[in-house]
């Protein structure tokens, strides 16, 4: 078997693998912003791309599902609960694909998504986010449920040979692959065995949203527009607010508009503007209520380098706040720019 891993600056893993009697390979969970990468070593191993394949609809990165489609042709694989449009063969738990001499074999494994499935090929199991090394997918975003990730879990993965190597879509510690009795042993997720236990603790671990939630999981489960074209149509329709003026409307009147910025946890108590509200992009549809609950008031989208801000406030805009704006150039130019930076605990 030919194999290749690829990983992207956010954790996010992807897999080609191929016969090497006959060159038919298959890119598992691709990644947008590794395109390039996937067309480049199909090429250089003189492979025959016969499908592309999504475990789930990913809400954490932009799929280079149909970006491959493009140049190669080959058929785009999901399961057939999928809301994507665009999807070419739609599968179902049993159902087996021939790549050359090799079988990849579908089994559904529904609970971080309700169109998750893994892939069980030889002696590797790709379980996109239902399995991963030392924990399980999250089952709070839109289609899990927690019930069914314990079916999927201990009815169906767990119930595979011990030595059978474990290849997730994600891992945040740049660890490889793991194995089914590996997990069985260690896995802290895996230790409440019972089911209620378990339903229990995947609802109370009260994770924050992955950053671009909204626009992945637009794209999709859409088949609609790239982060770049969203980007572009937020530019065209949100207004900026320079540096400058930002610095001005501090000393002259902070309390007529609320800062509200957008960036992870970390990069916000690292240093932000002076008197902003923290809200990470992920969470907005989720908090923004809360935290603002007054749709007229005057709103400042601030993010790193500009980007995510625009589409933060774009969605503002969306959900009935007329007045919000973005940061032009965010975080990165008001420290360059030698203007105040308040520090907060973690």
């Amino acid at each position: 078997m030919f194999f290749a891993l690829f990983r992207d600056g956010e954790g996010c893993k992807s897999y080609i693998l191929g016969c090497e009697e006959t060159c038919a390979a298959a890119i598992i969970d691709p990644a947008l912003d590794l395109v390039d990468r996937y067309i480049g070593e199909v090429g250089k191993q003189g492979l025959r791309l016969r499908y592309i394949i999504d475990t789930h609809t990913h809400a954490d990165h932009f799929s280079g599902a149909r970006a491959l489609r493009d140049h190669f042709g080959a058929p785009i694989v999901m399961h057939r609960f999928s809301p994507a449009p665009y999807v070419d063969l739609h599968v179902e738990d049993g159902h087996s694909l021939p790549l050359g001499a090799m079988r990849m074999n579908i089994l559904h494994t529904p609970g971080h998504t309700r169109d998750s499935m893994a892939v069980h090929v030889a002696d590797r199991l790709f379980t996109g986010d239902t399995l991963l090394i030392g924990g399980t997918g999250r089952s709070d975003l839109p289609s899990g449920d927690p019930d069914q990730l314990y079916d999927s879990l201990f009815g169906k993965l767990l119930a595979l040979p011990d030595e059978t190597l474990v290849f997730p879509a994600h891992d945040y510690k740049g660890r490889d692959n793991t194995t089914i009795g590996a997990e069985r042993a260690a896995n802290p997720r895996l230790a409440r065995s019972e089911r209620g236990a378990f339903v229990e603790l995947m609802n109370s671990l009260n994770l924050s949203a992955p950053t671009h939630l909204t626009e992945a999981l637009r794209t999709n489960m859409s088949g609609g527009k790239t982060v770049r074209q969203l980007l572009a149509e937020a530019g065209a329709r949100v207004p900026f607010l320079s540096m400058g003026e930002l610095r001005h409307r501090l000393e002259a009147r902070p309390n007529d508009f609320i800062m509200l910025d957008v960036r992870e946890k970390d990069a916000f108590a690292a240093g932000h503007v002076p008197g902003a509200v923290h809200l990470p992009r992920g969470q907005l549809e989720l908090r923004v209520n809360d935290i603002l609950p007054d749709p007229g008031v005057e709103i400042l989208a601030i993010c790193e380098f500009g980007k995510i801000s625009t589409l933060a406030a774009a969605t503002l805009r969306d959900l009935g706040f007329a007045r919000a704006a973005a940061l032009d150039g965010g975080m990165a130019v008001w420290r360059e720019s030698g203007y105040p930076v308040e520090q907060s605990p973690q």
